[in-house]
């Protein structure tokens, strides 16, 4: 993971990043209206209670009053119980809010992840998205249930309290807030702070998640060249930085609330000394006093409250600017306004003169090309098959004619039509690919076959089981196609998951089905059966093979040899063996070593 953009803070608060996250809270508006306005109900119930304590002392107990006494008591009661209400429908609506607004972030980032062509998966770790899915959006949730509406209670409480406190007595309200230059020194210098704080630890996090991330899926080579030792140790490292980095912001927390409320303490200190000489003198009465150590009381815990509404406002403000990068991310193959239809596919493939570099889509850099101007015809219903070294193209025209990628130059034709003026769910829906590394979901055998498609029955399931050989397998597992599969099907041998994902493909029927090393890890009695149930369940479908076993593609109507991302030979396995050329020395070295011996 590039750490570097873990450590993206941009402003406390960005005008623009903000209107893109309002646009969230737009479905919403109303709850967020009536959350504001429970939020200004709950601050001036909140301003208004040191004014019952004033009316006590000053006036029912001065006077004796003990009904007014009673009458004061019993509303200052109410008054809490009503606040009380009123505090768990804000508290409530304000998490109602958040939540809904991460649920709709949530669906739309993903969203547009499904939509992302391959070329952006080369170049973004795993660990990084799933960081913005789930970490970078729920610091949002942070701020749109516990920042925005909150935001305005602590305003609204501070407002009402200047208001009670300066329309009570204005020269000792002076007095009471004379220590704010300090507050506001304090506060600046503990943005300043815990903004560095923050910095170092969200990068120890984004290490942390790299390592785990990388170190936990290469467990096995880890443990088979005995590495713990050494890795335990540089995670120590990390986890060591990741907690000195929190340490460093707990004190920056630790210096600053009790700062705050030593500077709470000297104000009520300010407010005793004035008004006890003013209380002498019979121009302060004690309710007021009283009053007024309530207000200091209270008006300290919104002032903090906003400081971590600011610090949760900065994370806001960098978990959107990452949010709204992967967003704004085009790295999507086109689709044209009036894409060509395609409900109905035979299976004609044709490359006409292709050009292809996965790099130097940008234009900065010059393309290294992967294949070098491929031209070919597949008719309906034929078996091809594509051999060559490492490296020399074979698995990038499987991309291609899936549409993973677009090709720079030339066209790509199926049944005639140009696959760049198809919809790309509407090509892939004819074609099937079984490919080396097989993938299966956590779920069960059924679903991993059939991938929650309601057109593929359980029958058809079973079908495509028995027709490559895996239902002889499944049937043997204790709860036969309901078996349980667990994550990357960790319980399953290489050769059974390859079946399953064989049998994937064919229960969708496909019109073009593509093998890639599909039975490099099957054992030969298993191959033997899948090559037999393939000659049968391939009769006028479109096949494309790509093997390094040669073995696998010999009954194969053409036989296409790449090499350094040209074509060098076309022809039948006879044909080609007659030439003496490229395939007739990846023959001879295969099977150099079954040779009989003199």
């Amino acid at each position: 993971m590039a750490l570097h953009e873990e450590e993206i803070l941009g402003r406390a608060y960005d005008a623009r990043l903000m209107r893109r996250l309002i646009r969230y809270l737009r479905p919403y508006r109303w709850h967020v209206v009536l959350g504001i306005f429970t939020s200004l109900l709950i601050s001036g119930m909140e301003a208004v209670r040191p004014l019952f304590t004033k009316i006590a002392v000053d006036v029912d107990i001065a006077n004796g009053d003990k009904r007014g006494l009673l009458v004061t008591t019993a509303l200052f009661f109410a008054v809490l119980v009503v606040r009380g209400f009123i505090q768990y429908i804000n508290a409530y609506l304000t998490q109602w809010i958040g939540q809904r607004t991460i649920y709709d972030l949530r669906i739309e980032v993903y969203r547009h992840i499904q939509r992302l062509s391959l070329r952006f998966f080369d170049r973004t770790p795993v660990g990084r998205l799933i960081t913005r899915v789930t970490n970078d959006v729920e610091v949002l949730n942070e701020m749109f249930s516990s920042g925005i509406v909150m935001v305005f209670s602590d305003v609204f409480t501070i407002i009402g309290i200047f208001y009670f406190m300066f329309s009570m007595d204005w020269q000792l309200s002076l007095v009471t807030l004379s220590v704010m230059p300090f507050l506001f020194y304090g506060t600046f210098l503990f943005r300043r702070k815990a903004r560095e704080a923050y910095r170092d630890v969200r990068t120890q996090v984004a290490r942390i998640n790299s390592f785990m991330q990388e170190h936990i899926t290469g467990m096995l080579v880890s443990q088979i060249f005995g590495r713990q030792k050494k890795e335990s140790e540089q995670f120590a490292e990390i986890n060591a930085a990741h907690r000195d980095a929190n340490m460093r912001s707990i004190f920056a927390y630790a210096i600053f609330y009790p700062g705050v409320d030593l500077i709470g303490a000297v104000a009520i200190g300010l407010i005793i000394w004035y008004a006890g000489f003013n209380a002498m003198e019979g121009t302060v009465t004690l309710g007021t006093i009283m009053a007024f150590v309530q207000f200091n009381e209270m008006f300290w815990r919104p002032i903090r409250d906003l400081a971590e509404k600011y610090n949760i406002l900065q994370t806001a403000m960098a978990s959107s600017e990452r949010l709204f990068q992967l967003l704004d991310d085009q790295s999507i193959l086109p689709v044209r306004p009036d894409p060509t239809p395609l409900s109905e596919v035979k299976g004609a493939v044709e490359f006409r003169n292709v050009w292809f570099a996965y790099n130097g889509s940008d234009g900065d850099t010059p393309p290294e090309w992967v294949l070098r101007d491929i031209s070919f015809s597949i008719r309906a219903g034929e078996t091809v098959a594509f051999v060559g070294h490492t490296g020399a193209g074979k698995t990038s025209i499987i991309n291609l004619l899936s549409r993973f990628y677009d090709a720079q130059r030339g066209s790509i034709l199926v049944d005639g039509h140009e696959i760049r003026d198809l919809r790309p769910e509407d090509l892939r829906r004819h074609i099937a690919v079984v490919l080396q590394d097989v993938f299966l979901f956590s779920g069960d055998i059924k679903g991993n076959i059939g991938l929650g498609e309601p057109q593929i029955t359980e029958d058809r399931i079973r079908a495509a089981a028995r027709v490559v050989g895996a239902h002889r397998f499944i049937e043997q597992l204790p709860d036969g196609y309901d078996a349980p599969v667990k994550e990357r099907g960790a319980t399953l041998s290489v050769g059974q998951k390859q079946l399953l994902s064989f049998a994937r493909a064919l229960a969708i029927n496909p019109r073009i089905l593509i093998l890639d090393e599909a039975t490099s890890s099957v054992d030969t009695e298993t191959e033997i059966l899948i090559q037999s149930a393939i000659r049968k369940l391939l009769h006028g479908r479109t096949s494309i093979v790509i093997a390094h076993r040669l073995s696998t593609i010999q009954t194969a109507d053409t036989i296409i040899v790449l090499h350094k991302g040209e074509i060098r030979e076309m022809g039948s396995h006879q044909e080609l063996l007659a030439r003496n050329g490229i395939y007739r020395r990846l023959y001879d070295l295969q099977y150099k070593d079954q040779e009989p011996r003199a």
